[in-house]
């Protein structure tokens, strides 16, 4: 039984749930605790590492995207007690965040020859201008990303992310946990799972669509004696699709408050 969604994400990020939402999208899922995890921001409304929201625990975490020599990850920072390097690395990413955006949204339009309901901002990702795409032309979400601003599309612009080692150096200085996110979203798992060896955890529970390979992450967890985390990567109010166990919640929470 789930109790802990320690992975989703807000409107910070691309998420639709708000701090105000949050704790009745938890108790819809019979979820005790979240974790709040936007792409490349803290929320500056959660104070400490770990807070109550209306009866729901509430983890500070992040999630950052950072580089390795074959392919990018993305790295789960748990109990954040934010530094100045982290929130100065955070600000540098929203500023290419908006950035980028402005160059993503200006070759839409121009190829498309329509005005997208979205500006550049902070926060700002590729599922937002998605949805504007959606709503202003004949593309759909799903083809908005196939044809138009997925990778290696005509409108792909790539954003500037930390390398690994600073990133994960960043978040171990202000995070209670370090964890690899959903491993088998990359395109080489083993080589993701192998970065497993300087950090304290991993994303074991995640709502995959495709089967995987459990026996890869579970030699790495014993091999690295990882803390397993894991959460649905909510982008909507939809929590509980994964998640932690009462046993493997306190054993995360022990390591972050």
């Amino acid at each position: 039984m789930v109790v802990a969604d320690l992975h989703l994400h807000t409107t910070r990020s691309d998420g639709t749930l708000t701090l105000e939402t949050l704790p009745d999208a938890a108790r819809r899922a019979g979820v005790e605790a979240v974790a709040v995890t936007d792409h490349d921001r803290i929320h500056p409304e959660l104070d400490g590492p770990m807070t109550t929201r209306d009866g729901v625990d509430v983890v500070h975490g992040i999630e950052l995207r950072v580089e390795t020599d074959d392919q990018r990850l993305d790295l789960l920072g748990y109990g954040v007690d934010p530094t100045d390097e982290l929130v100065a690395e955070c600000d540098r990413i929203q500023q290419n965040r908006l950035d980028r955006g402005r160059r993503i949204i200006d070759c839409v339009e121009d190829r498309l020859d329509v005005s997208l309901p979205v500006e550049p901002r902070e926060g700002l990702g590729r599922p937002h201008i998605a949805r504007a795409i959606d709503e202003a032309s004949e593309y759909g979400y799903k083809e908005a990303f196939e044809e138009l601003i997925g990778d290696d599309c005509p409108c792909y612009v790539a954003r500037e992310v930390p390398d690994f080692e600073r990133g994960r150096e960043l978040l171990a200085d202000a995070c209670g946990l370090v964890s690899l996110a959903h491993p088998f979203r990359y395109p080489d798992p083993e080589a993701a799972l192998a970065r497993c060896e300087s950090l304290s955890a991993v994303e074991q529970w995640y709502p995959y669509e495709e089967s995987i390979d459990t026996g890869l992450l579970e030699d790495a967890i014993e091999r690295y004696d990882l803390v397993p985390t894991g959460g649905s990567d909510a982008h909507d109010e939809e929590l509980g699709k994964a998640g932690l166990d009462a046993t493997a919640w306190e054993r995360v929470r022990a390591e972050i408050v």
